[in-house]
């Protein structure tokens, strides 16, 4: 007997290591900072999820730019129906000819036209789909229900389609989608290569150097995919290597300086400002017009929306309207070098401070 409590003693004491054994290496395998960097992810994927499916699951016309030309007769009653549709759907601003209603739609500044014949009951829109196929289709549908309500006919000519290897009108947004991802990743490659040590100003400054020719040779590779290679975005061939270049170094220079203040956060950070806000509202697959409210208003005010309208515009409308598109690159680009240097730069003079001597034994009152 005497062996057998011996036995189911030692047996006890056995599986009482076993479990501290095993608690401990959970511990070690799950540190504090491990789990806190998971909650972190966590956090990074219920939003992408949120911020993708809010942007995507239900878009609604609201405000396309439409412009008419109609018969002074007909034209005031015309816009204030179709301004006056139920929800808001379009906007429409009336021109004197069809030679203005195509300038401004070759312009971007309107996405389909709408030339009402008088002598007839046959209609034309005009519409230019490589600015984005899903607007166009919104404002046909919207329209061509408004002509067979009238018992009118319209008649749809698009002037200018999107390249054969761009059916969809998507590769503007995949070009930019590869380098805004390349850019912060490079960064973080840059600092994962350091230990992710803080930076100092000198190792600051040489990783914002390297990102210069890394967006000049994603830039080249880019354009080579959706030239030569797949015939996405023909023609332009330099100036998406110059757009290429400015959109992973905007990138870049933005996943540098929010890793520099705030190390491993900031690459989150990096990755909610591109991926999760950016993308969805960038205008590449729907346009701000059919996007929810918050996302149509920060779409192109981030880098992957005014990355997409540049190249989008450049390819196929000869550059028009890309102005505030490349400023806001700009100034993403020269925030991101500005708030890296001086995070640098601060942490290099707090640094150099002289650290005050430990106090002595008080002196013996006298």
């Amino acid at each position: 007997m005497a062996d057998a409590r011996d036995d189911v003693s030692g047996s006890t004491v056995q599986t009482g290591e076993r479990t501290q054994g095993f608690w401990e290496e959970v511990r070690d395998a799950v540190s504090t900072r491990a789990a806190l960097v998971m909650l972190g992810v966590l956090l990074l994927q219920l939003g992408f999820a949120l911020s993708y499916m809010g942007a995507f699951h239900a878009p609604e016309p609201h405000r396309v730019p439409i412009t008419l030309v109609a018969p002074p007769a007909v034209e005031g009653d015309l816009v204030a129906r179709l301004d006056a549709l139920p929800g808001d759907p379009l906007r429409v601003t009336a021109v004197q000819d069809r030679a203005e209603a195509r300038a401004r739609l070759l312009d971007r500044r309107t996405d389909a036209a709408l030339v009402v014949d008088p002598a007839s009951r046959t209609d034309t829109l005009i519409v230019a789909s490589a600015g984005g196929p899903s607007a166009t289709a919104a404002a046909t549908e919207i329209l061509q229900e408004v002509a067979r309500a009238e018992n009118r006919t319209i008649v749809v000519r698009d002037i200018r389609p999107p390249a054969a290897g761009d059916s969809r009108g998507l590769s503007s947004f995949y070009i930019v989608l590869s380098w805004t991802i390349g850019g912060y990743l490079a960064a973080s490659a840059l600092n994962m290569a350091a230990g992710s040590k803080k930076p100092t100003l000198r190792r600051t400054l040489v990783r914002l150097a390297a990102m210069l020719p890394y967006g000049f040779v994603s830039g080249i590779g880019g354009a080579i995919i959706v030239g030569p290679v797949l015939d996405c975005l023909p023609g332009a061939f330099w100036e998406l290597v110059g757009i290429g270049t400015l959109v992973v170094f905007a990138s870049g220079a933005v996943g540098v300086a929010l890793q520099s203040v705030a190390g491993t956060i900031g690459l989150g950070l990096t990755i909610l400002i591109f991926t999760i806000l950016g993308n969805p509202s960038s205008g590449g697959v729907y346009p701000s017009s059919l996007l929810p409210p918050f996302w149509s208003a920060i779409g192109q005010a981030l880098p992957p929306g005014a990355g997409t309208t540049v190249v989008r515009n450049t390819v196929y409308f000869d550059g028009n309207a890309t102005t505030g598109a490349l400023w806001i690159l700009g100034a993403w680009a020269f925030g991101g070098v500005v708030v890296a240097i001086l995070a640098a730069a601060v942490r290099a003079s707090r640094a150099a401070r002289p650290t005050a001597p430990a106090a002595g034994p008080a002196a013996p009152a006298v």
